[in-house]
């Protein structure tokens, strides 16, 4: 066995890796303390080891392991200090930190500290592990915004801002420094936003994580969107939409030719929809292309083309090329303006498929909307083929639901409807939902096709309304988004709090 400073080699160990338990460690006798000369020199108190644990521990680390001999309390110590669970969250690094780790100033002058300090180990720990938790929470957004004293942290879960712990603020240039270093930006520059892109392999999942910079008044505020590429398969059934609106919606998505439109605002589910509808229609028969801004998820077996405006590949101009390549079915990330808008319809006109997405509050307001970018209203009329609005509401969590009482409140704000809904669901808040009542998302829905009458108010009328258009929609059988939300309410998924709170009468 080898030879060290047993406790500063003890007291600098740094987590080998996250497979790794305490319990693991103690029960054998090990403990990993830092690559040394090719060599793993990991800390043991027993005479004899096994040899299974130990064949284990080179297959981690990657490199032979030195064995040198510390008494069993200190490594125990350790390795509980190392491993426990409270070590291995943010949390817990950060209860840890002792008053040595030094301090650098977004606003000093010393690049060169700030790199220095942004690489030290408990920052990289305290990053990772801020990562980790958020996809462990399966927050779709990391919000780090600073403030005069320091940074505030908050993770986005099903929808809604959620505070998680923050760094000491001595560490907050440092831990914003780190994410910059990460996504490759320029941290000497904090004077105007950046935008970049951390690619990550935790619990054996790829993760893109988008990273978004904004110079505030007490230094920079960083939103990170984590993107798990490996999240599977995305079914229409699986979306929530009611059993009517799915039939329909298939009808729809199953023509030859067209424009289907998604709309909402950011982080509906938008793209999410569109990807489970190309995945209903692919066979493997028809050619199938995408242009996104970014590529959110990779679907096998078709050609994905992600925006880059910097060098000119903007929508429209990726759209031309698309049609260039003799697709069936196109998906375009979102109509921003005329030109796209334009392209979109003359594909759907020449016998294409388009799937794309709008920034609209409601299915008929897309229609007017197009006609807004400068679409001719007879284009919009003879190449719409439907237009789904949606939203997402937190489902209830299985594990503390419980029947409730409307209440006052609740009944004044459906009016004729709550009669209809009786009794209702919440939850209580319970370990597995962080007290919160909630666990995942489902989708209520507003699905608008283009049937004969709608077609001809179009055409007719060149300054028809909106809510004209939403009236000859629901006469034709359009549930409203309220109306669909009630209907998972009734189901025992969502509370009416949710439904109110993301879809307007």
């Amino acid at each position: 066995m080898a030879e060290t400073n047993g406790t500063s080699a003890l007291q600098s160990a740094e987590q080998l890796s996250p497979d790794l338990t305490a319990d693991y460690l103690e029960h054998h006798a090990l403990m990993p303390l830092r690559r040394e000369e090719g060599q793993l020199l990991t800390a043991t108190w027993a005479e004899v080891l096994d040899e299974r644990a130990l064949d284990d521990l080179r297959l981690i680390a990657g490199v032979p392991i030195t064995l040198v001999k510390l008494p069993e309390a200190d490594v125990r110590a350790a390795i509980r200090r190392t491993y426990s669970s409270d070590a291995m969250t943010a949390e817990g690094v950060i209860a840890g930190l002792g008053d040595d780790v030094r301090a650098v100033s977004e606003t000093d002058s010393a690049l060169d500290d700030l790199v220095s300090l942004a690489n030290e180990a408990p920052v990289v720990k305290i990053v990772n592990l801020l990562l980790l938790e958020a996809l462990d929470t399966r927050a779709s957004d990391v919000h780090l915004e600073s403030y005069q004293n320091g940074l505030r942290v908050r993770y986005r879960v099903d929808g809604v801002l959620q505070d998680a712990i923050a760094p000491p603020p001595r560490l907050a240039a440092a831990v914003v420094s780190r994410l910059k270093i990460m996504a490759e930006l320029d941290i000497a520059e904090r004077r105007v936003p950046q935008d970049g892109r951390i690619r990550l392999r935790m619990h054996d999942r790829q993760v893109d994580v988008r990273v978004s910079t904004l110079p505030t008044l007490h230094g920079e505020s960083v939103v990170l969107r984590l993107l798990d590429k490996e999240s599977g398969r995305i079914d229409l059934e699986a979306l929530g939409m009611g059993p009517d609106t799915l039939v329909r919606f298939d009808k729809v998505i199953a023509r030859p030719h067209g424009i289907v439109l998604s709309t909402g605002p950011t982080g509906s589910g938008k793209t999410t929809t569109l990807y489970a509808a190309v995945d209903r229609i692919r066979t493997g028969r028809e050619k199938i292309l995408t242009v996104e801004d970014p590529v959110e998820y990779e679907l096998p077996g078709v050609p994905q083309v992600p925006v880059n405006e910097k060098v000119g590949l903007t929508f429209a101009n990726a759209l031309r090329a698309l049609l260039r390549q003799d697709p069936d079915v196109m998906l375009v990330g979102e109509i921003r303006d005329q030109e796209t808008a334009d392209i979109a319809t003359h594909a759907a006109l020449t016998g294409h498929l388009v799937l794309s997405t709008l920034h609209t509050n409601d299915a008929a307001t897309a229609l007017t909307r197009l006609v807004d970018l400068g679409i001719e209203p007879y284009l919009v009329a003879s190449t719409v083929e439907a237009v789904l609005a949606q939203r997402l509401v937190r489902r209830i969590c299985e594990s503390c639901r419980r029947p409730v009482e409307q209440t006052a409140e609740q009944r004044a704000a459906l009016g004729d409807a709550a009669s209809e809904l009786g009794e209702v669901w919440e939850g209580e808040g319970c370990e597995q939902c962080r007290g919160t009542g909630y666990s995942g998302r489902t989708g209520i829905y507003e699905l608008l096709v283009m049937e004969p009458e709608i077609r001809e108010a179009v055409l007719g009328d060149t300054t028809i309304s909106a809510g004209r258009l939403q009236v000859l929609a629901r006469e034709a059988g359009m549930k409203l988004l309220r109306e669909d939300g009630l209907r998972v309410v009734a189901e025992g998924l969502t509370t009416v709090e949710e439904v109110l709170r993301v879809a307007s009468a």
